[in-house]
């Protein structure tokens, strides 16, 4: 039960970071209204309805928490030793899993997540006049390269051993 809990306080911590940056950017551009929580998440409510957004703040708006969050991602990965040492098991167990959630959730949000239900990357076209395909595609890489990442450098940090093909070392890098 222990474990699962900590995989939902990083899931916690993720979207309030996320949906916080929605609001702080939107608040920015006077277009904030409110927040409403779903059974499945938190949402972020705008002034502006989605059929009358244009403009290059749309792009900032919808964005933002993307690049916020796998930027904390990167960050955390950079430190990931330091934190597998800290003698808190709460602060090492959250740590690894707000790595794994911070690197992997918007770049699938912006690659896969389109094809399913939408979301941020409307804003992001709309906002900066970019192909929505480019923007999966970039990243979609991001995808492969952070599960990569994952694969050969923190799993085994945390003494994580799989046979599954997703969480397992694809190409041999140094």
């Amino acid at each position: 039960m222990r474990k699962y809990l900590y995989f939902v306080l990083a899931l916690i911590m993720f979207i309030i970071i996320h949906e916080g940056t929605h609001a702080l950017v939107a608040v920015a551009f006077d277009e904030y209204q409110t927040f409403v929580i779903h059974p499945y998440g938190m949402e972020v409510i705008l002034k502006t309805p989605v059929v009358e957004r244009e403009g290059i703040k749309w792009g900032f708006i919808s964005g933002m928490s993307n690049v916020v969050t796998l930027l904390l991602g990167y960050i955390l990965f950079l430190f990931r030793t330091k934190i597998k040492t800290v003698r808190n098991r709460i602060v090492n167990t959250l740590g690894y899993w707000m790595i794994i959630i911070f690197m992997l959730a918007d770049a699938l949000n912006l690659s896969i997540g389109p094809f399913i239900y939408g979301g941020d990357i409307n804003g992001i076209v709309e906002g900066f006049g970019i192909n929505r395909y480019v923007i999966q595609s970039i990243f979609f890489m991001i995808v492969l390269v952070n599960r990569e990442l994952i694969a050969q450098k923190l799993l085994p940090l945390y003494g994580i051993k799989t046979k599954h093909p997703l969480f397992q070392s694809w190409l041999k890098l140094k």
